[in-house]
């Protein structure tokens, strides 16, 4: 009975203890044995009840040294537990520190934790301590410079972070970061995401080694995001029964996308005005910005654009106006284009910007662009800089991407008609015309190529697949056919507004007659009429519609019914329907995984990209991708996209908050568009708008029901230049239509 007694008594004490993963079990310790040599005098009910009591007192008191345990992964525990659950990344480090200052630790985990930690440290701190890289344009900011390059599938390189030792407590956090790494080196590299075999290879780790995590954490919230789990946004949107749905969804993307914005201002952007990912990167964010910052007046977000706008005019590579690195179309013009693109359409007579926009233009006159060999006009090479040109065989091509160089120099042009301009772009796009024009190199006569090469004039690569001449696993496969031809034909289509001439809508036409005839066709060899024709409704949609807004010619309607966007069909046809699934999809995508749009999120030019470059590829169903342009389509009137030949008929001079804006409407005779507030209070409120000619208009305001005596506002407005501004009173929880049309 003594011994059963003993056995129970030590065992309820153990147990208890135990539980608070601080002390040996009771045969071990020196504390139980004194208690016990102490109490074998006595007889045995008295013994294992005075054992019972005395065990639970020597427990209370401070223990000896050699009372402690000797096994260090039991006093790490609990602190293991909440670095590995936690959601928040300073507060990881900071218990990982705390571990690490333990004096009980064996030689194994503080080796382990010595490894660990300075990567737990620049994911977590490196705002705090930013670095001065002028060695590469991008992916060398504070968020991403330390895993660079370093991270790759298990053999193929030394293991980023380092290995730990076997067995190691720390494994299930090494491998929560080890695992996002490889994912976000898929989600920002083109070659690798492209490419199957690849990309399998380092999201099949990746899969591994957070499924460990996740075993080790479940309460892990990330990780369980990274598996697929759609983790619920922190807030729910609001939802008035007073509004239309278009507008409560339109609200609902509108003010999460400004949160997103609003977040990485506040937490990432340093005063110099980069957000962490390398100038070359940052630069990028203004593209979904836009409904934001062009559609609406946020003085927030429009001070963090001037800020990056200006502060990388102060890095040493753009002293020439240019950037002074040679590399390629997309990425040399990313440093330009994104910072004066921007501030033209915020600052429109600021002469500065201006200056700049032009600096290009004779840069593509002077430096970059020649005869060719066929006499007609091109730039020499896809790698350039701001003093050389690339022409070595494999480099030297024009390019569909080309229109990107010299954006903010094409708005100039539209916004001026400046025949200066009007000399420099029309023969390099009746290149363009010729080259689609030509039946070469397989290609069909009709079909836009993705290249031209120098000096010859001939179409894409000797001896490689007119639509695919560069390698699928290199950089340069960007420029494969159909590409970025959206700026191509968005640029015909300019020159076409801007000239008139009929030739430069020739390659416009062409394809979308090649659209029409193959719509239903089955899929064909590469590099066919129709298996082109079947490739071309991502592109060509977007400049039919401007052309459907700019003229009126209803002959594409059907194809656009087909292929454009909920915003275009809703303008042909007056149905909601369309527009109201595209709103939809856009706030489903902001409803879930507030975390990847930001805290994890180590890419600056990929912070839409969560879903479409990684969870689009997992087992478990993902959410749709977020389509910011459904917002800003839908709230300035423009049918595609902003960057090449923007026609935005309006800027809502008032914060994206509590409001909805639809244009159903905009040419250059009218403009109409509906307006909630959903404020308590009326609404101040002006409007910038930019397509009406010079002329008299008369606009109402009215908020049709039959309550309403008339209309709310009636003005006659005068406009007189590129843009004219009117002043609005919304009231509260009404849906209003606003209304101008000339006199």
């Amino acid at each position: 009975m003594e011994n059963a007694f003993f056995a129970g008594s030590g065992a309820c004490v153990r147990n208890a203890l135990q539980k608070r993963n601080a002390f040996p079990s009771p045969p071990a310790s020196p504390a139980f044995a004194l208690v016990r040599a102490t109490l074998a005098r006595y007889p045995a009910p008295m013994n294992a009840m005075l054992f019972t009591v005395c065990a639970a007192l020597a427990y209370t008191l401070p223990l000896q040294a050699s009372d402690r345990p000797s096994r260090p992964a039991a006093t790490a525990a609990p602190l293991l537990q909440m670095a590995g659950t936690t959601h928040d990344e300073l507060e990881r480090l900071r218990l990982l520190r705390e571990l690490e200052t333990r004096k009980d630790l064996d030689a194994a985990l503080r080796a382990d934790l010595a490894r660990l930690l300075p990567v737990v440290d620049d994911w977590a701190n490196g705002k705090s301590r930013p670095v001065v890289d002028h060695s590469r344009a991008a992916e060398n900011g504070y968020l991403c410079r330390f895993f660079t390059g370093r991270v790759r599938p298990a053999g193929d390189a030394p293991s980023f972070p380092p290995e730990l030792s076997p067995g190691s407590p720390l494994r299930p956090i090494w491998a929560f970061y080890r695992g996002r790494m490889l994912i976000w080196q898929v989600i920002q590299s083109g070659p690798l995401l492209r490419v199957k075999e690849r990309r399998d290879r380092y999201f099949g780790e990746a899969r591994q080694l957070l499924q460990e995590t996740r075993a080790a954490f479940p309460e892990n919230r990330v990780v369980r995001m990274y598996l697929g789990e759609p983790i619920p946004w922190p807030t729910p949107a609001p939802h008035d029964p007073a509004a239309p749905g278009w507008a409560n969804l339109q609200r609902e993307g509108l003010e999460k996308l400004a949160d997103i914005i609003h977040w990485w201002i506040a937490e990432r952007q340093l005063p110099d005005g980069q957000f962490g990912g390398g100038w070359g990167d940052d630069v990028e964010m203004w593209r979904w910005w836009v409904p934001v910052m062009i559609a609406f007046d946020d003085p927030v977000v429009t001070a963090a654009q001037e800020r990056i706008s200006s502060g990388i005019f102060l890095q040493p590579h753009l002293r020439g106006g240019f950037t002074s690195r040679v590399t390629d179309a997309e990425h040399a013009n990313e440093d330009t284009t994104d910072t004066i693109l921007p501030m033209l359409l915020l600052r429109p007579d600021d002469p500065v910007w201006k200056q700049r926009a032009l600096r290009l233009a004779e840069l593509m006159r002077e430096r970059w662009t020649g005869r060719n060999q066929r006499g007609f006009l091109q730039f020499k090479s896809i790698y350039f800089s701001v003093d050389k040109v690339d022409t070595s065989p494999a480099r030297a091509f024009d390019t569909v991407y080309h229109p990107s160089v010299i954006q903010p120099t094409l708005l100039c042009w539209q916004r001026t008609g400046d025949p200066t301009l009007t000399t420099l772009f029309r023969p390099w796009l009746q290149t363009w015309i010729d080259a689609a024009a030509r039946a070469e190199n397989g290609k069909p006569a009709g079909v836009l190529p993705s290249a031209i090469r120098w000096p010859d004039g001939g179409i894409a690569k000797a001896g490689q697949p007119w639509w695919e001449p560069f390698p699928l696993g290199h950089n340069d496969a960007l420029y494969n056919w159909p590409g970025a031809a959206r700026l191509m034909t968005s640029t015909l289509l300019l020159a076409f507004h801007m000239t008139r001439e009929e030739p430069f809508l020739e390659p416009i036409r062409s394809m979308a007659a090649f659209r029409f005839k193959h719509v239903k066709s089955a899929e064909t060899q590469p590099g066919s009429e129709a298996w082109c024709a079947r490739r071309m409704s991502g592109f060509l949609a977007d400049t039919l519609a401007k052309y459907r807004l700019l003229t009126g010619d209803t002959q594409y309607d059907a194809l656009l019914r087909a292929d454009a966007s909920g915003y275009v069909r809703y303008r042909l046809t007056r149905d909601p329907a369309p527009l109201n699934a595209a709103l939809r999809r856009n706030a489903e995508a902001f409803r879930s995984n507030w975390e990847a749009y930001t805290v994890e999120m180590r890419w600056t030019d990929r912070v839409m990209a969560f879903t479409r470059n990684f969870l689009n590829y997992l087992p478990e169903p993902a959410p749709p991708p977020p389509s910011p342009e459904i917002l800003y389509a839908s709230a300035t009137g423009d049918p595609g996209n902003p960057l090449v030949f923007p026609l935005n008929a309006v800027r809502w001079r008032t914060p994206p908050r509590n409001i909805a804006a639809l244009v159903t409407d905009s040419s250059q005779k009218t403009f109409a568009a509906e307006l909630f507030h959903f404020g308590a209070q009326p609404r101040d409120l002006q409007a910038d708008l930019f397509l009406l000619a010079p002329g008299d208009y008369d606009m109402t305001l009215t908020a049709p029901g039959a309550d309403s005596p008339g209309p709310l506002q009636r003005r006659v407005v005068h406009v007189r230049g590129p843009h004219t501004r009117v002043a609005l009173q919304l009231p509260p929880r009404r849906l209003c239509a606003m209304k101008m049309v000339a006199r």
